[in-house]
């Protein structure tokens, strides 16, 4: 189906650009949601009269994307969530708790601006992309941790999945030569055995 953007669409083209796309897609998300219309003689010509107005409109919702953006950029997000010893999460982050941190945090942002490839499912520091307007993105980091002092110290840098197995292991080897020393004890205890 041949339709003409009235908006920038990712891999597809901008304002104007006749493209060709499949007819689901038009008729269910770039049609209803004003991004783009069907490639018609009268919608051809109805579009270069309101050309100017559109552009001006698309200008005006860019800066006004930026204005947040500015605010946005950069920031940090702390997500309390429960997990494992080993930082695997009882759950997920998915990108419905992305838009809620921002719009707790004042900028309001909707689920679908969010652009994540899978949820989160590890404790750790996370960065998210957040589409403000097609030609507006910007990063923030997600800080996901079992408490608020995890938090801070993997704000400080700690990876604390690392410093928890590094523990563990320490435990063990601990555990292991106490073992071993215990063995020997029985060992010198009992004396030179029969055989010899």
């Amino acid at each position: 189906m041949q339709i003409i953007l009235l908006e920038r669409v990712e891999k597809l083209g901008t304002i104007g650009d006749e493209v060709s796309v499949k007819n689901g897609f038009a008729r269910n998300f770039l049609i209803p949601q004003g991004k783009a219309l069907l490639a018609t003689d009268a919608n051809r010509a109805k579009f270069e009269a309101e050309k100017a107005q559109i552009e001006a409109r698309n200008a005006e919702a860019r800066e006004e994307a930026k204005k947040f953006g500015e605010d946005l950029d950069g920031r940090t997000f702390v997500l309390i969530r429960q997990a494992g010893e080993n930082g695997q999460l009882f759950g997920s982050v998915a990108a419905r708790d992305v838009a809620e941190a921002a719009t707790n945090s004042g900028t309001k942002v909707g689920r679908s601006q969010v652009l994540m490839n899978a949820p989160i499912k590890m404790i750790g520091m996370h960065e998210v992309e957040i589409r403000l307007h097609p030609e507006v993105t910007v990063t923030v980091t997600l800080n996901v941790a079992r408490s608020e002092d995890e938090a801070e110290r993997q704000a400080a840098g700690e990876n604390i999945v690392e410093a928890a197995r590094a523990e563990q292991r320490a435990d063990q080897e601990a555990q292991a030569s106490e073992m071993a020393a215990v063995a020997a004890e029985v060992a010198a205890e009992r004396g030179p055995s029969e055989d010899e």
